[in-house]
């Protein structure tokens, strides 16, 4: 479509044609991916002193106590250019004793939050500091290989890794390997961690199981609990009703910086896309539109929707559809095998974009 054309019944002048995600092949710089690891905008403003303890939960209160001891602690990482010192033949010493934190608690009671405020609070340039979730670091690794990866992110004083996932044996042993290498160059660490997939119903992950998973690298991390009320898993979120083509077209056409695809060519075009530049492939979109939403077919396709799920989530990008509503997107053999966890966390956050998406159609 071009620019020009006007949805059926409009006038030329009145609206511009949507955008078109399935028309985007960003190419991403190695410099821009990780530039792009800081937390996500809906964290842009939080910090220790906008975490709210529980009175009734003193382990809270003593988290922020201690997180903002640690980020204090961490002014003086590699001031002195243990990285560049290797130039001239001389490795910096491991640093003794724990060198990051992991914090251990159920759903709900701010881990995010306070680990995101923990990247704020550490005295050090962005550039210097790496936030993402387990997904992202390995899709970083993927990018730009390891060695480039180690190399990149062994200047940075803090990496701060969200939802740790322990579904894939290979990923855990390829982020431990990665962390093993940063520990030895100076790099402090700070972790939040998914359930294992047997444990969904617990909604929490416990410190000893992540410990025992992670292995050498145990000794790195002092675990911080973090008791609360625990959002457990009761069942889907009810998904808004799905509006019909001409509805999800005529808004489509109508709000500014909005992209319409037809999904099932969406989720053809996300396999031919990096999921790294899955962020870049949003830029500058006010709304996604959607039609004709379907079951996802497969394992590896649903995969990749999970993380343009968390890129939308994490930009509050609407999302407006037409079809199936999003709790019927993943068969019943997908919500009760190994990444379940993540499936329900796509469905839970596409419904909230689907909420926020629904002043964009006419009344």
């Amino acid at each position: 479509m071009s620019s020009s054309t006007a949805f059926p019944g409009q006038s030329p002048l009145a609206e511009t044609a949507p955008l078109s995600l399935c028309a985007r092949e960003p190419h991403v710089p190695a410099d821009r991916l990780v530039a792009e690891m800081v937390p996500p905008p809906r964290f842009d403003s939080v910090r220790f002193d906008t975490y709210v303890p529980d009175p009734n939960q003193p382990s809270q209160s003593e988290a922020v106590t201690v997180l903002a001891g640690f980020a204090a602690g961490l002014g003086g990482a590699h001031a002195t250019g243990a990285g560049r010192r290797r130039w001239f033949g001389k490795k910096p010493a491991a640093p003794a004793g724990p060198r990051g934190v992991y914090l251990d608690g159920g759903y709900g009671v701010g881990k995010t939050h306070l680990l995101a405020s923990l990247w704020h609070a550490t005295p050090a340039e962005p550039s210097l500091k790496a936030f993402g979730t387990f997904v992202e670091l390995t899709n970083l690794v993927g990018a730009l290989g390891f060695q480039q990866t180690v190399r990149t992110l062994s200047e940075h004083r803090l990496l701060c890794i969200d939802e740790f996932e322990l579904d894939d044996p290979g990923d855990t042993v390829l982020v431990s390997s990665l962390l093993s290498r940063l520990v030895e160059a100076g790099v402090a660490l700070a972790a939040t961690s998914n359930t294992l997939p047997g444990k969904l119903g617990e909604g929490r992950f416990a410190a000893v199981d992540f410990l025992r998973e992670i292995q050498g690298l145990s000794a790195h991390f002092r675990p911080l609990r973090i008791d609360g009320e625990d959002y457990r898993h009761r069942g889907l979120p009810e998904a808004p009703p799905p509006y019909d083509d001409e509805q999800v077209t005529r808004a489509a056409y109508a709000t500014p910086g909005a992209s319409l695809d037809d999904f099932p060519g969406l989720l053809d075009h996300l396999a031919r896309v990096h999921p790294s530049r899955y962020g870049a492939l949003t830029d500058d979109i006010g709304a996604v539109c959607l039609t004709g939403v379907t079951a996802v077919p497969d394992q590896s396709t649903a995969l990749r929707l999970v993380v343009l799920a968390d890129r939308l989530y994490d930009r509050e990008v609407p999302v407006l559809a037409s079809g199936l509503p999003f709790d019927r997107l993943f068969s019943d053999e997908m919500l009760n095998g190994g990444y379940r966890k993540k499936y329900f966390r796509a469905i839970s956050r596409l419904t909230a974009l689907a909420r926020d998406a629904k002043g964009l159609v006419a009344q």
